[in-house]
C-alpha cells in the first residue's frame, strides 16, 4: 500500500488538538495556551520522541512502522475506526479486529483515567495486561510491559511459581482449572489458529499440570465472586472484581474493590499508601 504521509500528519495534528489534557488522564497545569495537546504530550503517551512525532506530524518523517502508528493510535485515544484510517495513510494494513490485538478502546481507557486511586486494569481474553493503574501494580505486581507467552497470568500461571504468590493457596486447584477452562473457551471462539491455541499448545509441552487440568474437557466455569490475594507487605485481601467487557475487542476492564469496614478495606488503604513500590 502507498501512503500519505502528508495526510497522516494532518488527521493526527487534528486529533491531537481535538483532546484536552484531562481527556487522557494528563494534569492542565498553568498558564495552559496550547489548543488540545501538546506534541511533547503526545509523544509521552505513546512512548517516543518529541522529535520523531513532531516529524510524522509535519509529514517529512520517514514512513512509521506499524508498532508505532498503533502506539500513536493508542496515545491519541482514537477509536478503531480512526486507528485504522491511520493504518492506511501510512500506507499499511490495518491490524485484524477482534480478540488477537492489544488496542485499548478510548472509552475504556478513559474509565481506567479516572481509576487513578482503585487497583484496576484493562486484560485481554488471555490475560494479558495491557494497562493497569499504579494502584493495581501494587496489587498484583506490575505486568503491563511483559512480553511474548509471559504476558499472560495464565502462561505464567502454569510455567513460573512466583506468579502464584499473591493468590490465597487454597484457591490455587480452582484456578488453574479455571484457567484451562477459559482457554479452551476462548480456542473455541478464534479457531485452532490463533494465538490461543499456539499458547495452549506451548503449555502442553511444558507443564504437567497443565496436561492434567486439559484432559478434564472443562468449560464454561466461572471465578468466583470474591478473589482472595496474599500481598507480601499489606497480607490478606478478599476483593470483590467488577469486569467490564468491551464487545469489540473483548477485553476486560477489572476493578478490585473491598466491602467497606472490613479489614480488607483497612489493608486496601494501606496498600495505597505504601504505592507500587517494589517489593523484594
Amino acid at each position: 500500500m502507498t501512503g500519505d504521509l502528508a495526510s497522516f500528519g494532518a488527521f493526527v495534528l487534528q486529533r491531537r488538538q481535538a483532546l484536552q489534557p484531562e481527556d487522557v488522564g494528563l494534569p492542565r497545569g498553568a498558564r495552559r495556551r496550547t489548543a488540545g495537546l501538546r506534541r511533547e504530550e503526545v509523544a509521552l503517551l505513546a512512548h517516543m520522541s518529541p522529535d520523531y512525532y513532531a516529524r510524522l506530524e509535519r509529514g517529512t518523517g520517514p514512513q512509521p512502522s506499524e508498532q508505532m502508528i498503533a502506539a500513536i493510535a493508542q496515545g491519541l485515544h482514537l477509536s478503531v475506526d480512526e486507528r485504522d484510517h491511520l493504518f492506511r495513510l501510512a500506507g499499511h494494513r490495518p491490524p485484524a479486529r477482534g480478540g488477537e490485538g492489544d488496542f485499548v478502546a478510548p472509552g475504556m481507557l478513559r474509565i481506567l483515567d479516572r481509576l487513578a486511586d482503585t487497583p484496576a486494569e484493562v486484560v485481554t481474553e488471555l490475560g494479558e495486561t495491557l494497562r493497569q493503574t499504579p494502584f493495581a501494580a501494587a496489587l498484583v505486581g506490575p505486568t503491563a510491559d511483559l512480553r511474548g507467552p509471559a504476558r499472560s497470568l495464565g502462561f505464567r500461571w502454569f510455567t513460573d511459581p512466583a506468579a502464584r504468590d499473591r493468590y490465597a493457596r487454597e484457591d490455587h486447584a480452582f484456578l488453574s482449572r479455571l484457567w484451562a477452562s477459559g482457554l479452551r473457551r476462548v480456542i473455541g471462539l478464534r479457531g485452532p489458529r490463533s494465538r490461543a491455541a499456539g499458547l495452549a499448545d506451548a503449555l502442553l509441552d511444558r507443564s504437567e499440570e497443565f496436561r492434567q487440568v486439559w484432559a478434564l474437557g472443562e468449560v464454561g466455569l466461572r471465578p468466583p465472586e470474591r478473589k482472595r490475594f496474599v500481598h507480601p507487605e499489606v497480607g490478606a485481601l478478599e476483593l470483590t472484581c467488577q469486569t467490564l467487557v468491551d464487545p469489540e475487542t473483548a477485553q476486560h476492564l477489572l476493578v478490585y474493590t473491598a466491602v467497606p469496614g472490613s479489614e480488607s478495606a483497612d489493608r486496601l488503604r494501606l496498600l495505597g499508601v505504601l504505592g507500587a513500590q517494589p517489593v523484594p
